[in-house]
């Protein structure tokens, strides 16, 4: 089955940055007939809707003799036709586990998951169980609408292990295909508040820089500000607090690039607090003493991950049309960090 959320997150250029992983393989016979891709595909997989396939075709998922087409392409004799995704297909059962969730809304076509630092959104190598899907499985499992062979169940976007906030399930196929297109046309609302190393220049601010693969490492991604690779993405953000050798900061999303605020953050040299991937968890700023080092270190310890939290979310309800909005409080280990630079400020350092 296609997975839901690798076709509605145009994060990455798949067929230009990422390896190809053959899902899905069809070869046309010598008397088909010339009907639409979209079609021939559904006759031939199980649970997929028309939409769906429309939307794995718009984001260049499916091939016709190894090239990207539209949904409205007409199948010919002998046309080799295949599905492809960023990453393996997954083999494995989804196993629901009674795993507490976050939530702080729901309804008939949705919920609104209030998602903790450290939890793992979906399955996959190394993480097959313990995840939010898993829980979702879970509280979903008496869902006439939810299908446990889809891996992904409602989920529409994700947010990274070590960032917490808000994620919306769909609970049904046409709120998932409803959400699924604002996500891909860039139409919702996401405001994330992140710490990050030193003091802005200006109050508020926008980074511009395409964002892709990092050629020298597969896991990151990278900031191209020629525009030659990677996708654009647009971040715009003002300052909340500084803190002596820190700001707080809200960022505003105009683009979802995967990594998006932690990339754009480091290209500008304010690299988001305690993260280790894009080095914010060493002293960028501050004094070469060692009362300040500890200082740091606890810091570090009181919130061991990016400090990068999804604060609110909106977006167009599916049912009534009505746009929606979502707010989160900071979790626990965020506020403290906060209320120790706030100390720190104030002159005292522990």
């Amino acid at each position: 089955m296609i997975e839901p959320d690798e076709l509605f997150e145009p994060d990455e250029d798949v067929l230009e940055q990422s390896p190809l992983y053959e899902h899905f393989r069809f070869t046309a016979d010598r008397k088909q007939s010339q009907i639409r891709i979209d079609k021939f595909l559904i006759d031939r997989m199980m649970n997929v809707s028309r939409n769906r396939i429309q939307l794995a075709a718009e984001a260049k998922y499916i091939l016709v003799n190894e090239k990207p087409v539209k949904s409205n392409y007409r199948i010919k004799p002998f046309d080799v036709v295949s599905i492809v995704m960023a990453r393996p297909r997954i083999e494995f059962e989804l196993l629901p586990e009674n795993i507490p969730l976050n939530i702080i809304f729901e309804d008939e076509d949705l919920l609104i998951v209030n998602k903790q630092a450290g939890m793992v959104v979906h399955p996959g190598h190394g993480n097959y169980t313990g995840t939010l899907v898993n829980a979702l499985a879970w509280h979903l499992k008496d869902n006439p609408h939810f299908d446990v062979s889809d891996s992904r169940v409602g989920l529409i976007h994700r947010i990274d292990k070590d960032t917490s906030g808000l994620l919306v399930i769909a609970k049904k196929p046409e709120a998932k295909t409803h959400l699924g297109l604002q996500f891909f046309n860039k139409t919702t609302h996401r405001k994330y508040v992140t710490m990050v190393w030193g003091i802005m220049k200006e109050n508020e601010g926008t980074v511009e820089g395409n964002i892709g693969r990092d050629p020298h490492d597969r896991t990151s991604m990278a900031v191209f500000p020629d525009g030659e690779q990677g996708k654009p993405a647009i971040t715009r953000y003002n300052v909340v607090k500084p803190l002596g050798y820190v700001s707080l900061l809200e960022c505003r999303l105009e683009t979802g690039r995967t990594h998006q605020i932690r990339v754009h953050m480091k290209y500008t040299g304010h690299h988001v607090f305690n993260d280790a991937r894009y080095g914010g968890d060493v002293i960028l700023k501050g004094q070469n003493f060692s009362k300040y080092k500890q200082f740091v270190q606890n810091c570090f310890n009181l919130c061991p991950r990016q400090a990068l939290h999804a604060k609110t979310l909106g977006f167009i309800h599916p049912s009534t049309g009505k746009e929606v909005f979502f707010d989160s409080e900071l979790p626990d280990d965020f506020q403290t960090l906060i209320s120790k630079w706030e100390n720190y400020v104030n002159g005292f350092i522990e």
